[in-house]
């Protein structure tokens, strides 16, 4: 790491030893908050580092001023200071990502979803697990580094498309105490053969700008079958697929994304269980064009377990 990463790493201890905590919202309850009138600025390591509000320099402990120039993510605003980046708490460990608003197309996100789909590899998980682990686009790193601390045993790798997102994972990594093996790269490009585990944690939004939100079609799942149907070549003989994603759920309560998956696992003779784990998430999606005949988009979590 270079002087501007050992910069956020030192951030991350400091940040650790005045016990900071801070669980990120869905967008509009971030904007909901930040819009009340005592939020108008920020005073406190959550304001500045959580919630992304503007704050004045004299406001700040000095080691958080410095500690954001060093890493180079500390802009302006008006006569103000803002941190391009938030810190955020998720299953004990501390996590460096995009600042709100995330509507940088390469930002790098991290929210519920990210909860959800670290409680689900850890429910996964027996905690005895070895071999290699991928994380698809993973990111800041949450559902590879949970795991990790979940397990052990586990070699973990990671692949993503945005440098920002494999910048953050690397330090939050050696925050974490883990060797996280990374790769720029598309979906499973570059990734070892023979994976005990694949996770994948994709886009689902139909249309949206954001990389890290854009699924593509089928109402934003082809990305989710695209992985699946690129991970599971990969996996060894009784590796398995952790993918948690968004189903759109069709009028008549159809669902295309299970039907596609269940079929993709039945021409590899693999085993199949999918489970809907919230029913209900990103409603306002529905008033968009690229929704008119969904009823609503569904959390779900799948696994996909190849023969031994």
């Amino acid at each position: 790491m270079n002087d501007a990463d050992l910069a956020l790493l030192d951030l991350l201890r400091r940040l650790e030893d005045e016990g900071y905590d801070f669980t990120p919202p869905t967008p509009l309850t971030h904007a909901r908050v930040i819009a009340r009138p005592a939020r108008s600025a920020g005073r406190t390591l959550r304001d500045i580092l959580g919630w992304s509000l503007p704050f004045a320099r004299d406001a700040a402990p000095g080691w958080l001023v410095e500690a954001l120039e060093r890493g180079g993510a500390l802009e302006p605003v008006g006569d103000r200071l803002k941190s391009r980046l938030r810190v955020s708490r998720l299953h004990g460990l501390l996590f460096l990502h995009s600042a709100f608003p995330t509507d940088q197309a390469d930002a790098v996100f991290l929210g519920p979803d990210s909860y959800r789909f670290a409680d689900f590899v850890g429910r996964e998980l027996t905690g005895a697990e070895t071999g290699r682990l991928l994380d698809i686009g993973g990111g800041a790193g949450a559902g590879a580094l949970c795991a990790g601390r979940a397990a052990p045993g586990l070699e973990l790798w990671l692949t993503d498309i945005n440098p920002k997102a494999l910048r953050l994972a690397r330090i939050n990594a050696a925050h974490a105490g883990q060797t996280l093996n990374l790769r720029e790269a598309s979906g499973v490009d570059g990734a070892p053969e023979g994976l005990q585990l694949a996770l994948a944690n994709p886009p689902y939004i139909a249309g949206a700008d954001q990389t890290y939100a854009d699924g593509g079609g089928m109402h934003g799942g082809r990305l989710s079958l695209d992985w699946a149907t690129a991970a599971l070549p990969k996996l060894a003989p009784g590796g398995r697929l952790l993918l948690y994603t968004g189903a759109a759920i069709l009028d008549g309560g159809r669902d295309p994304l299970k039907a596609a998956l269940s079929d993709l696992a039945a021409r590899h003779g693999a085993a199949f269980r999918y489970q809907e784990i919230d029913p209900d998430v990103f409603g306002e999606e529905l008033e968009t064009p690229a929704y008119a005949d969904v009823e609503r988009i569904a959390a779900i979590g799948c696994v996909i377990q190849v023969r031994g």
